[in-house]
């Protein structure tokens, strides 16, 4: 770290929304590889309410283990500061986007003035969008990516023995549930951009906005169970995931996939395997080369990024207790500056 200061935000113990603090912080100091950028906007992600409340969810033994005081987040859009000397490609004064350092909990600290990105995760941001939507975009839209298109990295899977693999999209019939949240409204878009017929799930109030994204149905989850009337998928995207993925089993076609974003909890397998069912999930991990792919989509509008609410990076309490009422409607974003 330089002696320099910044502003960022930090907690200091695990905890709910009250423990993000916003004060000075260490800028960081240029390593070789990296590249410092002046952060604009901060797309959040449920890994970072995950990583304040100390992933109480995991078993203790998977609980990781940080430094206190510690800055959250991963996804930023902003201008290049400084370059390293061995970084080619990007120059002070590129605008840019990125999902830092994930997955490598405690060191992607995104929620400040100023990051240091590895340049191998950097990517141009899209020039048609402002840097609230780009910075919406990166792990969302990576995750919906490397689930349903290519996976993008070649770390194991520690939830199950076999890698994941994406599967076709063109002419197939897909179900997002989840759809109107921040994983959901890009899967929704993937696919329909892959060539498939997509039944949205999510509650009312979302129906027009996920018909305008490309949803050819929707299902009022709120009205009517989507277990209980759809049949014959080929694919489920459980973009809620948990314990309840179960029950889409019987909505798929033998032969049909589940993908649950959030495996943990996942109890049906020989359900599945009764009803050839194959159920299967990556964690996604950082990629510049995937980003520099997907800004061309961004760029153009042919993927959009939604945006449910902003808040400046001294309110990031009020934010994530924002993300804590739920029936969030796209992305929340952080500004600095704007």
């Amino acid at each position: 770290m330089s002696n320099e200061t910044m502003k960022a935000v930090r907690l200091h113990a695990f905890g709910g929304p009250d423990v993000l603090q916003y004060e000075d912080a260490p800028k960081p100091a240029l390593q070789p590889g990296e590249v410092l950028v002046r952060v604009h906007a901060i797309g959040i992600n449920p890994p970072d309410w995950y990583l304040r409340d100390g992933y109480r969810a995991l078993p203790p033994e998977w609980r990781p283990q940080v430094d206190f005081p510690l800055i959250l987040g991963t996804d930023i859009s902003g201008v290049v500061e400084a370059v390293a000397e061995d970084v080619e490609g990007f120059s002070a004064g590129d605008e840019v986007y990125s999902m830092v350092r994930f997955f490598s909990v405690g060191e992607s600290k995104a929620y400040a003035e100023y990051v240091s990105v590895p340049a191998s995760e950097l990517a141009k941001k899209p020039a048609g969008i402002d840097h609230i939507h780009a910075a919406a975009a990166p792990m969302s839209l990576l995750t919906a990516w490397q689930f349903m298109v290519a996976l993008g990295h070649n770390e194991p899977n520690p939830l199950q023995p076999s890698p994941h693999q994406p599967v076709p999209l063109q002419g197939k019939t897909v179900l997002v549930n989840g759809a109107a949240g921040g994983v959901g409204h890009f899967a929704v878009q993937v696919a329909k951009l892959k060539g498939a017929h997509v039944t949205a799930v999510a509650s009312g109030g979302h129906e027009a906005i996920l018909l305008d994204l490309g949803a050819d149905e929707f299902i009022d989850y709120t009205k009517t169970p989507p277990e209980d009337v759809a049949r014959d998928l080929d694919l489920v995207v459980d973009a809620v995931g948990g314990p309840t993925t179960g029950r889409f089993i019987k909505t798929l076609k033998r032969g049909g996939a589940l993908f649950p974003v959030y495996p943990l909890g996942f109890a049906d397998a020989g359900e599945a395997e009764k009803h050839g069912i194959t159920v299967s999930a990556t964690q996604v991990r950082s990629s510049g080369a995937q980003l520099t792919e997907l800004a061309r989509l961004l760029d153009d509008g042919t993927i959009r990024a939604v945006i449910d609410s902003t808040f400046p990076l001294a309110e990031a309490r009020q934010a994530h207790e924002r993300a804590a009422e739920g029936h969030i409607q796209g992305k929340i974003v952080l500004t600095v500056g704007l």
